[in-house]
């Protein structure tokens, strides 16, 4: 029995040392916890002339659509696809343009013909007027000496007229048949663009969001085939209370900090301060209230930073912007830690420190 009761106690004081052990350990643990988020919440805290707000990486759109209402023959690219700049994205069929333009180059080619025979009109009228000014003065001179009749002269000196008349009409053809040379050379040109219209290239650096059309479909004037994202104008859009966006200036320093790469900064500057509340409260009537009002302010990344990084950028990734409202203003050191910098090389990023 007593054996019994000993074996209890040693149980009952081994639990408790195992529950005192726990209790410690889940105190270093909650006191651990509270002060990492108070060493990250020092190290993150923002000096006097920083402000910050919470956005996303956004880019605008870009349609990729046909001019002409044509049948849509292939689509080169797929959703997600990294595009260059001029890079062919779709071809529009263009058969009924290639017949108009095979009709129109033979009407070119009749009106060169056209021309040529009117240059052949204006040489040949002025051989004849040649002759007939020879032969006018041979008449004048037998006439002048009682050995030709005026009869002769007069007829020499009619056809001499008549032949400069017929110059002056063949200068007028060959006019004609110039402009009918430009009026076909333009037709030419006119469906020589359609066809290479026809043909849908990338207006900028970006990435495929949406195939639109498919082969085969028949889109109308102005019909899109595909949507880009432009990566060549990427920013993010914060908001900020009235008494920050205050101080905003346009071409103000600013910085962007993602959520997935928090280890990584983008420099930007400030490109866009609205005017007017994006919300505000139902009734503003006191000092207190006003200071709610947020404004949206647009930090715009630098086209050089963007271009050499653009296999890594992605539209709509969360993080967080910092504008500097003054240029005394520093930056906390966890914002000049890794700052991106325009690649040196195509395989080694530049990083300021």
């Amino acid at each position: 029995m007593t054996s019994r009761l000993q074996t209890m106690k040693a149980k009952l004081r081994e639990k408790k040392a195992r529950r005192w052990a726990l209790a410690v350990l889940a105190v270093v643990l909650v006191g651990g916890f509270f002060a990492v988020r108070y060493w990250r919440s020092r190290a993150d805290a923002l000096p006097e002339g920083i402000a910050s707000g919470n956005g996303r990486i956004e880019s605008r759109e870009v349609d990729v659509a046909t001019r002409l209402p044509l049948r849509v023959r292939t689509v080169l690219v797929e959703e997600g696809e990294l595009v260059r700049r001029g890079q062919v994205l779709a071809l529009m069929d263009t058969v009924t343009l290639e017949q108009e333009l095979a009709e129109a180059r033979e009407s070119l080619a009749a009106a060169h013909e056209q021309q040529a025979v009117a240059s052949a009109e204006i040489a040949r009228r002025n051989s004849e007027i040649e002759l007939a000014r020879i032969e006018v003065e041979r008449s004048q001179n037998l006439v002048a000496e009682r050995a030709g009749s005026q009869r002769e002269l007069d007829v020499r000196t009619t056809a001499l007229r008549v032949a400069r008349a017929g110059l002056a009409e063949a200068h007028a053809n060959l006019r004609v048949a110039e402009q009918q040379v430009q009026v076909a050379d333009a037709n030419v040109a006119v469906i020589q663009s359609r066809i290479d219209d026809a043909t849908l290239t990338s207006p900028v650096l970006g990435r495929v969001l949406y195939r639109l059309a498919e082969p085969g479909e028949v889109l109308g004037a102005g019909g899109a085939v595909l949507t880009l994202v432009n990566l060549e104008d990427v920013y993010m859009e914060i908001f900020l209370p009235a008494n920050q966006a205050a101080e905003v200036q346009i071409g103000a320093e600013a910085r962007v900090r993602l959520d997935y790469a928090p280890d990584r900064v983008a420099p930007g500057y400030v490109s866009f301060v609205s005017p007017e509340a994006q919300f505000t409260p139902r009734e503003v009537e006191t000092a207190s209230e006003r200071e709610q009002l947020m404004f949206r302010v647009k930090i715009q990344v630098p086209r050089e930073l963007v271009v050499d990084y653009t296999e890594q950028i992605k539209t709509g990734v969360r993080g967080v912007g910092y504008v500097r409202l003054r240029d005394d203003a520093v930056w906390p050191e966890f914002l000049q830690r890794n700052l991106l910098a325009p690649r040196e090389s195509d395989t080694r990023p530049a990083t300021a420190k």
